[in-house]
């Protein structure tokens, strides 16, 4: 089991401060739900834990090393950030954007191997991307595409993925296959801890939320203690009102506040 964790992390960036002393613990086997306003440092989360920010102040660790202190080779192996959007210069395949998944395990100037070529294989398949393997990346819709990154992702066998809005731009039918997506990653025992704008997918799909405001962290918890009517009024401007299906889910009716209207 991974885990990953910061204490008292605080990224300052241009003398601004982004994120003010951070206290989180993930671990295994989880799907985890980042929320907050657009502003609010989840962005610069994502990345203070995939290692592309050092903290300022504080201290992230994997397993117990800090991650500073982890070869980015290696770490490229054990965390996996997808970013909200992925641009390429030139036109490629969809085997060989899934392909550099697996660059941090060849040397340089080393050949893929059959290794190699299988475990693409294996991220096609459990993205659901297989038949799309000789397309052109440039060609595929907007689900595909975010469903190919993260095979990709898979690719490099990271136990611990971490995804900036992957539901951002898609329609309903995408943004939720990819959610469910996400959800099975987390049943077979990966970390998947996902930036989000929709706060009935969180209540869903996640373990785990972590809410954001401004940098600071305002709650961390399961989405019925954290998503509160109080909470998302204090910290999205929103009334909310929590209603239940005839299925027996649960899910919140939103309308803005009189002032914010």
């Amino acid at each position: 089991m991974n885990q990953l964790q910061t204490q008292q992390a605080s990224v300052i960036l241009a003398k601004k401060t982004l994120l003010q002393h951070i206290t989180l613990y993930l671990s295994s086997g989880q799907l985890v739900a980042l929320l907050g306003l657009n502003g609010a440092g989840k962005t610069t989360l994502l990345k203070l834990l995939a290692g592309l920010y050092p903290p300022t102040t504080g201290h992230v660790y994997l397993n117990s090393t800090e991650l500073r202190r982890i070869p980015r080779q290696q770490l490229a192996t054990q965390i996996s950030y997808v970013p909200q959007q992925t641009h390429f210069e030139f036109a490629l395949t969809v085997w060989d954007i899934v392909m550099m998944g697996r660059n941090p395990h060849l040397g340089r100037f080393q050949a893929e191997t059959t290794q190699d070529r299988d475990s693409v294989t294996q991220a096609l398949y459990r993205t659901d991307t297989q038949h799309l393997a000789q397309r052109w990346f440039h060609e595929l819709s907007g689900g595909e595409k975010q469903r190919v990154i993260i095979a990709r992702s898979l690719a490099t066998q990271a136990n611990i993925l971490l995804l900036d809005e992957p539901t951002a731009s898609l329609d309903i039918a995408h943004a939720l296959s990819i959610l469910q997506l996400c959800r099975q990653l987390a049943d077979e025992g990966h970390l998947m801890l996902l930036s989000l704008h929709d706060i009935n997918a969180a209540l869903r799909y996640a373990d785990q939320v972590i809410l954001l405001n401004a940098g600071q962290l305002q709650a961390m918890g399961t989405p019925q203690t954290v998503l509160t009517p109080q909470t998302l009024r204090d910290n999205f401007q929103l009334h909310s009102e929590i209603l239940t299906t005839a299925s027996g889910q649960t899910l919140f009716y939103f309308d803005q506040p009189r002032e914010y209207s």
